[in-house]
């Protein structure tokens, strides 16, 4: 909005203080990243507050998990991802500029994912149990905001001076020219992408901090890479695809690094508010409609790798068990799984964090080394 404010003043030969340093991403990002981080911190204590008197007796814990959990984090209010939200939103459209498509994209699967998160948390909260929306009611809905979005991307989200049929493409990394088009295919690809990486995100959310920090450090990473391959001259000297407008999602990634890190100051252990899926599930389509407006899908498997691998231990054990009937991890989601081999939380949740921060290099390398 401040962005938009800025051009009419250019327009209409209106100047102020500090005035042209609006033109410059970078400024902005670091602004919205001010901007989350004050607003989410704000709204902390009153929040976390008003949520105890009408949560009563917060999320419900798996009885059948970690049993110190249940007397540790009874009572501990949920749908904290509202902080998270807030924080976002503001920074982003305060500072992001509102004419881009591929920035009203990820706003728009953000704030739908964050409302079925939330729809989940009531259900839960409401009802005391663990078993919010039903699994499938709430893949269909995840599945059609990403075919939604995705769509939108391809029929309205190529500029002009884009290269043709690359918003139906796929860029594989450490090659300089394997894109396959993928047609309406993409389609598909493309809403996988979203689904899959928004459910990777809330399995991950078991531990105080585990999920928002990971989820920081690959905000961090896509808003370097979309800052690049928004600009020809950097996206021409790495010799990766040159997208249009993405360098304005570089303010977006900001703004959930600010507004995750505000979450953060009541989330470190232990923890006064849960994200809840009403966090989790937006933060991960945040990232990975990021990472699809961006033209970075594969990469994201990457920088996500910690989620990747969160999501495969369910799978596997759910396939095992129901052909063996045993179990390959003593627990499930795999954080759990080294709890259970006597790993102190704060110490699965510190070293996932170190192995997010090596994959997300190992992600950035993949720009140079072609």
């Amino acid at each position: 909005m401040l962005y938009l404010l800025y051009t009419w003043a250019k327009a209409e030969g209106l100047t102020f203080p500090l005035h042209n340093l609006f033109q410059y991403q970078t400024f902005r990002a670091g602004l919205a990243w001010a901007t989350a981080f004050l607003v989410a911190v704000a709204m902390g204590s009153r929040f976390i507050a008003w949520m105890r008197t009408k949560q009563g007796k917060g999320q419900p814990i798996r009885t059948d998990g970690i049993a110190r959990h249940v007397i540790e984090k009874a009572g501990t209010p949920t749908m904290g991802g509202f902080m998270i939200l807030a924080g976002m939103m503001v920074g982003t459209l305060l500072w992001a500029d509102l004419t881009s498509v591929k920035v009203w994209v990820v706003i728009f699967v953000t704030g739908a994912y964050g409302l079925l998160g939330f729809l989940d948390d009531y259900a839960k909260v409401t009802k005391q149990t663990t078993a919010g929306v039903s699994g499938r009611m709430k893949l269909f809905i995840q599945t059609l905001v990403a075919v939604i979005a995705v769509l939108v991307l391809v029929l309205y989200g190529q500029a002009p001076n884009e290269a043709p049929r690359l918003t139906t493409s796929v860029a594989f990394p450490l090659f300089k020219n394997l894109i396959i088009d993928l047609g309406w295919f993409y389609l598909a690809f493309g809403a996988f992408i979203i689904v899959g990486a928004s459910n990777a995100v809330n399995l991950t959310d078991g531990l105080d901090g585990l999920a928002i920090v990971p989820v920081m450090i690959a905000a961090a990473a896509f808003g370097i890479i979309a800052y690049l391959v928004g600009n020809a001259v950097f996206a021409n000297y790495l010799a990766v695809p040159f997208v249009p407008g993405s360098g304005e999602l570089a303010v977006f990634c900001m703004s959930i690094i600010g507004a995750g890190m505000g979450f953060l100051w009541y989330n470190a252990p232990p923890a006064k508010i849960f994200m809840g899926d009403t966090g989790s599930l937006a933060l991960g389509g945040s990232i990975s409609a990021v990472a699809v407006a961006a033209k970075h899908e594969i990469v994201l498997g990457i920088i996500g790798g910690l989620f990747v691998v969160e999501a495969l231990s369910v799978m596997i054990q759910v396939v095992y068990f129901k052909r063996t009937g045993k179990r390959i991890f003593l627990m499930a989601p795999i954080h759990h799984h080294f709890e259970k081999l006597g790993w102190a939380e704060s110490t699965v949740v510190i070293r996932f964090w170190i192995v997010a921060i090596i994959l997300a290099f190992i992600g950035l390398a993949t720009l140079k080394l072609r």
